[in-house]
């Protein structure tokens, strides 16, 4: 059976990271799209003839027809566009992060609970031949009981355009921890078994918004969150997790990593590149292990993966549940940062 999928949301994110996973499905079919700026919406059409077009996206979710609705607009629509598709009977796929704050992110988990439909944001570092290459040992047993480790993503320059949605709060929800952070402590969390999160502590920095060389500025444009973070993370299991997230700082380059040591081992996955340490008869032994190269995009394996849950026939390796976390982790970094203590979950 074909799916009938109506996109809310047409801006960059959908067109480069969203729209080949959907395209390159067999079984599935975007019949509209849906845009507040209507002529980024029609702009599809001229590749996908035939597809309706919508500027309110109220009127997509009421054809009954669609079974899909994937989501990709700025952050703070997030869960208002997901929880009133979900309760028209659709199945939502979400671009990061799933809401601005965790209350809205449970508003969404409990509409997907009553509408007995599939929720999923998009998680596509968990799909990285390398991660999942990594899963697999941890759940063998191989690296032992993983007990502390560091994740980021690090720019030297990166800061999205000044004056943007992405720089402005009311509409991000943050900078570059909701922004960057959603991907690296979920691959984080996801390796060492997805721990609960028990207390946080962090600190926020605003130090590169207002020179002259910030990317994509625009003169008096909106930038009121932050270019850096870093902070701590302690897990119901005992385990616990440093984080470093930034859109400018002076480093040598910019790096995306994730590190978990383990009592039997440990890993190293730095821009998709994956090293793992152990020991042979009391010699330490480090191992790279080398993929293909000819891997489905991470992206797209994500949308695929989510299309095989709707259709019964995988189970979902990310959950609501997951995302519910994911948000009171970064919203209690936010309130640890302002307060300037640990903050208990």
């Amino acid at each position: 059976m074909t799916l009938r999928v109506g996109i809310i949301g047409t801006g960059n994110i959908f067109r480069f990271a969203h729209l080949p996973g959907w395209t390159s499905h067999p079984d599935v079919e975007i019949v509209a799209f849906c845009d507040a700026n209507r002529a980024s919406a029609e702009a599809m059409v001229q590749d996908y003839p035939g597809t309706k077009v919508y500027e309110d996206y109220r009127d997509l979710l009421a054809d009954p027809s669609i079974d899909i609705v994937g989501v990709s607009t700025p952050n703070l629509y997030h869960s208002e566009i997901a929880i009133a598709a979900l309760r028209q009977g659709k199945h939502v796929f979400c671009e990061k992060p799933d809401a601005i704050n965790p209350v809205e992110a449970q508003k969404m988990a409990d509409a997907a609970r009553d509408a007995g439909k599939l929720l999923m944001t998009m998680r596509n570092n968990r799909f990285a031949a390398a991660a999942q290459f990594a899963k697999r040992i941890i759940t063998q047993g191989q690296l032992g009981e993983l007990y502390t480790g560091r994740c980021g993503w690090i720019r030297r320059k990166g800061i999205p355009g000044r004056g943007g949605w992405f720089t402005t709060k009311a509409l991000s929800g943050g900078g570059p921890l909701i922004d960057l952070g959603v991907h690296m402590i979920d691959m984080a969390m996801w390796l060492s078994g997805n721990p609960k999160p028990v207390t946080v502590s962090g600190s926020t920095y605003r130090k590169f918004a207002d020179r002259p060389d910030a990317s994509g500025r625009v003169p008096e444009g909106t930038f009121d969150v932050e270019d850096l973070a870093a902070g701590f993370i302690r897990f119901d299991n005992g385990a616990s997790l440093q984080i470093e997230f930034s859109w400018a700082s002076h480093i040598a380059e910019e790096q995306k990593f994730v590190e978990w040591r383990g009592t039997e081992g440990g890993f190293s996955l730095v821009n998709d590149r994956l090293r793992l340490f152990t020991d042979n008869g009391g010699t330490p032994v480090d191992q790279q292990p080398h993929f293909g190269g000819n891997e489905i995009p991470q992206h797209t394996a994500n949308i695929h993966h989510f299309i095989a849950c709707v259709q019964g026939r995988e189970e979902p390796i990310l959950t609501p549940e997951h995302g519910v976390d994911m948000i009171k982790i970064l919203s209690a970094i936010y309130e640890s940062a302002e307060r300037g203590r640990e903050i208990v979950l």
